[in-house]
């Protein structure tokens, strides 16, 4: 690597790593309630508060998954495309994770509980900068990349699990952003980081809501979350290591048709 490229590589990782935290996403409201959530002192690059009834969650053994929404101050620098991608990405992945540790139905019942998701604000990832990004990366060995700062993205979100009276069991509000030095990769899409963090996203709701022995196991056959394709798709990989880019439109990742779309409503908050 010539000097100047390994100055620039050396700053951007200065930066990176001082700004690596990801500041609290201010409450919107979405949940049912905010009682009782505690800010989780074990993560790095996102910031999580979350709760859980231990013996209420050990009850629910079976999960109904509303589809994820999208809060209107996130919604309004994104297109209907834009917005789609995000929060059908949202559902693929909450839906792959939870699955993991809840059964997957379609109607509520003894031991069924459910779940409800909404992005919160949705931070657009700059198109110039991940170019340039990509660029400098076919310099930089190893999995780890940089980006340039003040261009990357990224993703809050709320979920909560109700049980079957509509009680709230488990409650996590989370945001993260892209990191300028890591594994975030650079995308032209605005919506690129947004779309990449769904998965960590995911990750996290299936942690917050399981109860601590119920670990992640065997997925029921058919898979419950069919509908959203393959648990593992080579497009976007392929569009990765060609380019350096991420491609959301890539990955195939779309909100699937249902044949009834659930009507939501919002519960009534509780009292305290």
């Amino acid at each position: 690597m010539n000097r100047p490229l390994m100055g620039a590589s050396l700053s951007i990782l200065a930066l990176g790593v001082a700004a690596c935290a990801t500041a609290p996403a201010p409450e919107s409201g979405y949940l049912t309630s905010y009682e009782g959530l505690s800010l989780r002192e074990d993560t790095v690059r996102a910031s999580v508060a979350q709760r859980r009834d231990d013996a209420a969650a050990r009850s629910i053994t079976a999960v109904v998954l509303e589809r994820a929404e999208l809060m209107p101050d996130a919604a309004a620098a994104l297109t209907p495309e834009e917005w789609g991608l995000v929060l059908g990405e949202i559902d693929r992945q909450v839906c792959y994770e939870v699955s993991e540790r809840f059964g997957i139905v379609e109607e509520g019942g003894a031991g069924v509980g459910r779940i409800r998701i909404a992005a919160t604000r949705v931070s657009a990832t700059h198109p110039v900068g991940s170019v340039a990004s990509a660029a400098a990366n076919w310099f930089i060995p190893g999995p780890i990349g940089v980006r340039v700062p003040g261009t990357t993205g990224g993703l809050a979100a709320e979920a909560e699990m109700l049980d079957i009276d509509g009680r709230q069991v488990a409650a996590i509000v989370w945001a993260r952003n892209a990191t300028v030095v890591g594994t975030d990769d650079p995308s032209l899409s605005r919506v690129g980081d947004a779309h990449q963090l769904a998965e960590a996203f995911g990750d996290m709701v299936a942690d917050a809501f399981a109860p601590p022995e119920r670990k992640a196991g065997p997925v029921g056959s058919p898979d419950p979350c069919a509908r959203y394709g393959p648990r593992n798709r080579v497009e976007g990989f392929v569009t990765r290591a060609v380019t350096g880019l991420y491609a959301p439109e890539a990955s195939g990742a779309r909100r699937p048709p249902t044949p009834v779309e659930r009507q939501t409503s919002q519960p009534e908050p509780q009292t305290p």
